[in-house]
């Protein structure tokens, strides 16, 4: 298994420009809770829990995380069970409600993502690896810890491998 530095890292390297990153910061979290929406159905109330297929995928996604980095996969598995809580919600609402704003979400999303990509000139590292998909929603958590000053001897490897972040054609800023 990839350390969490190799997996950042590889993230990391489809993801310099700053532009890029903080189109991230809105869109990832939005694809998240549109999974957690959309898979929140079908699902039944058990001792005042919602399992639902939602429920396995955010289970096997901490454990990966965990398995990762013990810090954070606990920060993602307090926002992968915020998810849950958001997906619940809406898959007791009517259809309409639910699916609209799972696909709204979604839509939105990858949208936010791909104007970000168009800022980078390359494409989504999600393309050539599909893990990715997954690493992802851990990149932006761990960019914002980097930019409140936590973690810098991971941010030193992570530019190691990928280089410093900068915006396109610019000098990067220390």
């Amino acid at each position: 298994m990839k350390t969490l530095i190799d997996q950042l890292g590889q993230y990391a390297e489809y993801h310099r420009d700053r532009r890029n990153i903080a189109t991230h910061f809105v869109g990832i979290p939005l694809i998240v809770v549109a999974v957690a929406v959309l898979l929140s159905r079908p699902g039944l109330e058990v001792f005042g829990l919602w399992l639902s297929p939602a429920t396995l995928v955010s289970l096997l996604s901490a454990l990966y995380y965990l398995r990762l980095d013990l810090r954070y996969g606990l920060v993602m598995a307090v926002l992968l069970w915020l998810s849950l809580w958001v997906g619940a919600a809406l898959a007791v609402q009517g259809t309409a409600i639910w699916l609209g704003a799972g696909l709204g979400l979604f839509v939105v999303g990858w949208v936010i993502q791909f104007v970000g990509h168009y800022y980078e000139g390359r494409k989504p590292a999600f393309v050539d690896d599909l893990i990715g998909l997954i690493i992802g929603p851990l990149f932006v958590v761990a960019e914002l810890g980097f930019l409140l000053g936590m973690r810098k001897e991971v941010e030193r490897a992570v530019e190691e491998r990928a280089g410093r972040t900068c915006i396109r054609g610019k000098k990067a800023v220390v």
